[in-house]
């Protein structure tokens, strides 16, 4: 992968539902480093992680030059194509999406995950509105000369009206109309169950990402089910912070270090973490 498009065609690539893409989701760039050099083919930023990294919360507080700055940290640290989660495309209008986008590209993400609702309302947008910026993103990659991923995310599951099954209809006929725009995965924030995920893959019939949460099956049964692709979220951050914690914990109440010495790395891989990769390890 001697480019960046050629990063993109070789994450779309990834895209089969033949096989399932396990995509981790990083928040920094020594993460994104160890992800990498764990042998996943790619990664993925995560909006929480990352933010709150920075000192802001999930969502478009964080200005959008700092956001960009951040993805372009990470992506020219890695050999592996990145994808940028652009929370709901920090952008008032289609175009201002598109704009933005387009900075998110520029700094070396080769895929983007867009959302349909509203952080601060926590509020579906109308399916005409989330086409429209679905539209100009689809006229942005026929721009440039970098075929970056759509992987349009709906929480229909969450914020939908009515009760679980009309929300999941509506989470069907979002994806549908997302599909059909040209995304290229779409994603049911909130989908576990391996009943309504086996009804969501079939009646998509197209690449599907879900979530690494509590409930949700192992690898070899997501893909006996059809997902094409599981994203770890927020749940390396979570799990990061949780042993911050007990490791805290354990120095406070007993004056021992366990948590923090076992299984640590050390130095010197620590310092290697912040090298710009320009091979794939092996």
């Amino acid at each position: 992968m001697n480019s960046q498009a050629d990063k993109a065609e070789a994450f779309r690539r990834l895209h089969d539902r033949r096989n399932v893409l396990v995509l981790p989701n990083a928040w920094d760039v020594p993460s994104a480093r160890v992800f990498e050099d764990e042998g996943f083919p790619a990664v993925a930023t995560s909006s929480a992680g990352m933010m709150v990294s920075l000192g802001y919360p999930d969502g478009e507080e964080i200005p959008t030059e700092e956001f960009v700055s951040a993805v372009k940290r990470i992506a020219r640290a890695l050999a592996v194509p990145l994808s940028a989660d652009v929370v709901g495309g920090f952008g008032d209008s289609p175009q201002g999406v598109a704009r933005s986008v387009k900075s998110v590209i520029s700094a070396g993400a080769v895929g983007i995950n867009i959302e349909d609702f509203v952080h601060i309302t926590k509020k579906l947008l109308p399916v005409d509105k989330q086409a429209n910026r679905l539209k100009a993103l689809v006229r942005l990659r026929k721009s440039l000369k970098v075929p970056f991923v759509i992987n349009a995310r709906t929480d229909a599951l969450r914020f939908g009206a009515g009760d679980d099954e009309a929300k999941l209809d509506d989470a069907v006929r979002r994806a549908e109309a997302y599909r059909d725009l040209g995304a290229d995965c779409v994603y049911p924030m909130g989908l576990t169950d391996p009943a309504l995920i086996s009804r969501f893959v079939k009646a998509l019939d197209f690449p599907v990402n879900v979530m690494v949460r509590k409930g949700l099956p192992p690898v070899a049964e997501l893909k006996r089910l059809g997902v094409a692709r599981v994203s770890f979220g927020p749940s390396a951050s979570y799990a990061a912070m949780g042993l911050l914690k007990r490791a805290a914990k354990e120095v406070r109440e007993k004056g021992t270090y366990g948590a923090l010495l076992e299984g640590a790395i050390d130095f010197d891989e620590l310092n290697s973490l912040a090298v710009p990769r320009k091979v794939r390890p092996d």
